[in-house]
């Protein structure tokens, strides 16, 4: 039996830890997962709010344009959101390099694995009410790990897109033509990369208020904190 307040690392990370049911807490997250999620929570908000009003811009007003900039300042906040959200996801990818094995959950997923499958099954059983209790993960749940790669994978085509409209504005021969200017090309034209685009934040939007709902729900239903982890690092088991 694992003593209180430790684990046995030999353990495999992605099975349930129903066996263990003498542990109270262990150190999941550092402190540089926990830092990018918050800073990622705010470039997210910032991204999404400002890049609906691009698409969807406010009406005209009359008067000199330099007195009716707020458009202008959309944009800027927007792109600023961007160089955030794109230089975290860069440490975050650095950071699953260097760091303990849960800072690595996101970017794969154990497809391979039959017990995978089967702890995906049961998740899915406990998320649609049809089972009383989930088993006990110390680090991402199966549907939690699937859906955060699914996460990984959108904000990739995100960045790529994103930077391929930016490179449009700041001309040809720019660092962002440079290195994006082929995704423009590859898609049709403009219009098209800004419409996959826009369908792109919308996923965000939906995986955002899926992300809150599942996270609240584990805290109140589930034998394990969520929320309170990605404050504290510490995932803490109940029962």
């Amino acid at each position: 039996m694992t003593e209180k307040n430790t684990i046995d690392v030999s353990v495999d990370d992605d099975s349930p830890k129903s066996q263990t049911e003498s542990l109270r807490s262990v150190y999941v997250y550092e402190a540089p997962v926990r830092i990018w999620h918050w800073i990622n929570v705010l470039a997210m908000i910032v991204l999404m709010v400002t890049g609906y009003f691009i698409g969807k811009p406010l009406p005209t007003q009359p008067g000199e344009a330099s007195a009716n900039f707020l458009m202008g300042y959309i944009r800027f906040a927007h792109f600023t959101a961007a160089y955030i959200f794109s230089i975290g996801m860069l440490a975050r990818i650095y950071w699953a390099i260097v760091g303990n094995r849960h800072a690595r959950e996101m970017f794969w997923v154990p497809i391979f694995r039959a017990y995978y499958w089967k702890g995906l099954w049961s998740m899915l059983k406990w998320y649609t009410f049809s089972l009383s209790k989930p088993n006990r993960y110390l680090g991402h749940n199966p549907m939690a790990r699937m859906a955060m790669f699914g996460y990984f994978l959108i904000a990739i085509f995100m960045l790529f897109t994103g930077f391929a409209l930016y490179a449009e504005g700041s001309q040809r021969g720019s660092w962002a033509d440079t290195v994006f200017g082929w995704v423009i090309p590859l898609m049709g034209q403009s219009q098209d990369v800004h419409t996959w685009h826009r369908l792109g934040m919308w996923a965000m939007v939906i995986f955002t208020i899926m992300h809150i709902y599942s996270a609240i729900r584990e805290d109140i239903m589930g034998r394990a904190s969520v929320v309170s982890t990605m404050i504290s690092g510490h995932r803490t088991f109940k029962g």
